[in-house]
């Protein structure tokens, strides 16, 4: 399991809160903050790095039954696989959601069309974590397609991580 840092009180809320303007997990938003100074091959190996803490994580909360949490997790993992190329590829950092969609595609061109699926099944995950009508089976499909996602962008940036 991951190390855990226990953030309460006014500090806590005020991650949230500005995670959630953002559209990320705190988990995102930290390692935001934290790489925001990196060179983006480094913040991309960064990010690489924190794709296998996340689909672990998810792994974790489905064996617990938590759903949603591992819905979510699977969804950060997609998410931060997209921002990771894109850092490495063409050095440009991804903030919305929007960008997210429109760079999908390029790595899709580049990787094939398979990416595309994977990146629906993460997205569903995404919205499970807010209305929660997905199964764990639901969860297992999607973190198969991510976790395919998340090799082979690790096998294009490996040169660096």
């Amino acid at each position: 399991m991951a190390d855990a840092i226990v953030v309460k009180g006014v500090t806590a809320r005020r991650l949230r809160e500005e995670a959630g303007k953002l559209g990320l997990s705190l988990d995102e938003y930290l390692l935001e903050l934290l790489t925001q100074n990196l060179d983006p091959r480094d913040r991309a190996k960064e990010y690489v790095n924190a794709l296998y803490d996340l689909l672990a994580e998810a792994r974790e909360e489905l064996e617990k039954g938590n759903i949603r949490q591992a819905a979510e997790k699977t969804w950060g993992a997609a998410a931060l696989a997209v921002k990771a190329y894109a850092l490495w590829k063409d050095g440009k950092h991804l903030v919305s959601h929007k960008e997210l969609w429109e760079y999908k595609s390029i790595i899709a061109n580049e990787l094939g069309s398979w990416v595309l699926d994977a990146w629906a099944h993460a997205n569903s995950m995404h919205a499970c974590f807010y209305e929660g009508w997905c199964t764990r089976e639901d969860v297992e499909a999607a973190l198969t397609r991510v976790g395919k996602l998340v090799e082979e962008v690790k096998q294009k940036i490996k040169g660096i991580v």
